[in-house]
């Protein structure tokens, strides 16, 4: 009966975890889609219009914006990481592997690109304040991380 009760308790622990994975995973999911939205249409109406792509190969214009954000946050395109990853890359993408601080910027990213686009910035020009934004905002998100993470010495020193 021990025993039984041992293996139970095991596969219920398991199952916890695996809960636990799949609803980080969905998170991380819901993030990196937020504002996909709000950026795709802010390239729809104001970069493919001024493009000489053709219908059928729009799709460019899409990916080389979404690489403008990777490049500003990640330092590579999906492309580099692709090849530099060959094994993960088979099954999933660099987003996937980033964690919520980096999915939370580059959430925020699409947004601040989608609003230097209706602004009509060249690229070169969004592309160096997107890279600032994320190393910013980044770098709050971090520091509040380790903040909650250090735990907090009381004094216990008296007079």
């Amino acid at each position: 009966m021990f025993k039984l009760y041992i293996i139970k308790e095991y596969q219920r622990l398991k199952d916890d975890e695996n809960n636990l994975q799949k609803l980080e995973w969905n998170a991380k999911r819901f993030l990196s889609k937020t504002n996909y939205l709000i950026h795709t249409d802010a390239v729809k109406k104001y970069v493919i219009p001024k493009s000489n792509y053709t219908k059928q190969s729009e799709w460019i214009v899409y990916a080389d914006e979404a690489d403008l954000l990777n490049v500003a946050l990640f330092g590579c395109t999906a492309g580099e990481w692709r090849q530099a990853n060959p094994e993960l890359a088979k099954n999933s993408n660099i987003r996937d592997y980033a964690s919520v601080n980096e999915l939370t910027v580059l959430s925020n990213l699409e947004t601040h690109n989608a609003e230097l686009i209706k602004e009509s910035r060249p690229k070169t020009e969004r592309f160096e304040i997107l890279v600032e934004i994320a190393k910013y905002q980044i770098s709050i998100l971090d520091e509040a991380e380790r903040m909650r993470s250090t735990p907090r010495q009381i004094d216990t020193a008296t007079d």
